[in-house]
């Protein structure tokens, strides 16, 4: 039996001076009341000293036990059945021991640990992380890829059972086949943690697996195909559940992660949901106007309406021609003009922008900067 047997030895209720009916909050201030009038650093050095020491202990004992509603629910069904009397009949251990339809064997027995063992229990499979780069182009339209994974997995040899092949396991007695054990970190606190003797498991074997050396688990490589979905960022990072490691005893697998590099696109930048374009044009077209066409990223090219007088840097946008949004709608795209000087200007080319300087004399364009300097 586990500790929790002497559940039916103890009042709890009575140790913290509570009645069995009392209130989770009246039991939390019955033990807080106690606690602190029995603490050790509150009684340091009096006649009274290893008395009050103990009485902490019981109380902290008392108050793990019925503070928490599941072990309370546990602790009152097995004082019902202790206190109830059973005259010449059988006592509280064979009781534990029945096996049946409607026997306490089956309401007590995995409670502490008798009777046929509970089956180990599933373990998720751990997270796996890769990485993957795609095109600009599939970034804002999603795609699916093949990635080759290495994980965690089940050791073939004994299918995750950590023990040879052919022989049989028994209860580990270190956790009474619970897969877990107490650790008491100081004062009233316990945690639980996972039996290093079995790895929570539950079972052991007396022959180790000579594949993964008792550890159940092993190196696994496959290739998935997965899909990265429309929109992703450069840098991003995508999660695809039930993806990852296979999970143990039943459990699920686990989740993979895949960092996101995007490869930049020749002509087109991204500014969130919109995407960027730089457009030349020439000094007459910004300044009498003009019709000019534009590449998109998807389908023909559109046609920009440049008004008369724009100037270099000014952006336009064209709408429903961006990356695509989680909501399947689209962003826009943003064409910013760069107005071209040409670097060499032919004989007619010269006399006209000739004829243009002596139109424009007596407008210079600095003048203000002298007056606010």
């Amino acid at each position: 039996m586990s500790a929790k047997a002497d559940w039916a030895a103890k009042d709890y209720y009575a140790e913290l001076g509570v009645a069995k009916d009392a209130s989770a909050d009246e039991i939390k201030k019955a033990y807080r009341k106690l606690a602190r009038a029995n603490h050790p650093d509150a009684n340091r050095g009096g006649a009274d000293d290893a008395a009050k020491n103990d009485k902490f202990k019981a109380v902290a004992e008392a108050y793990d036990v019925v503070g928490d509603a599941e072990k309370r629910k546990e602790y009152d069904e097995l004082r019902s059945v202790s206190a109830g009397g059973f005259g010449g009949g059988p006592d509280i251990n064979d009781l534990f021991g029945q096996r049946g339809a409607g026997g306490y064997g089956d309401l007590f027995g995995d409670l502490f640990g008798g009777g046929r063992p509970r089956a180990p229990r599933p373990q998720k499979g751990s997270d796996v992380e890769t990485s993957a780069t795609i095109s600009f182009a599939d970034a804002l339209d999603g795609v699916t890829i093949s990635l080759r994974l290495t994980s965690d997995a089940p050791c073939p040899s004994c299918s995750g059972t950590g023990g040879k092949p052919g022989t049989k396991p028994h209860i580990c007695m270190v956790c009474e086949g619970s897969g877990m054990v107490a650790s008491t970190s100081g004062g009233a606190f316990t945690l639980n943690e996972t039996c290093p003797a079995c790895g929570g498991r539950q079972l052991v074997y007396d022959d180790p697996c000579p594949t993964c050396h008792g550890s159940g688990r092993g190196m696994s490589g496959r290739t998935i195909q997965a899909r990265i979905p429309a929109g992703v960022k450069d840098g991003q990072r995508i999660r695809l559940r039930g993806k990852g490691a296979h999970g143990g005893n039943g459990g699920p697998a686990g989740d993979l992660f895949v960092h996101v590099s995007v490869t930049p696109h020749r002509l087109f930048g991204r500014k969130g949901d919109n995407l960027t374009l730089d457009v030349p044009v020439s000094f007459d077209e910004a300044a009498l106007g003009a019709e000019i066409k534009v590449p998109t990223l998807r389908g023909a090219p559109v046609t920009l309406k440049i008004p008369s007088g724009t100037p270099n840097g000014r952006t336009f946008r064209v709408r429903g021609k961006g990356a695509t949004r989680k909501d399947g709608t689209y962003g826009d795209l943003l064409v910013t003009v760069e107005v071209h000087v040409p670097a060499v200007l032919d004989q007619a080319a010269r006399e006209a922008v000739e004829a243009y300087r002596a139109a424009s004399v007596g407008k210079p364009l600095r003048s203000k900067l002298f007056e606010e300097a």
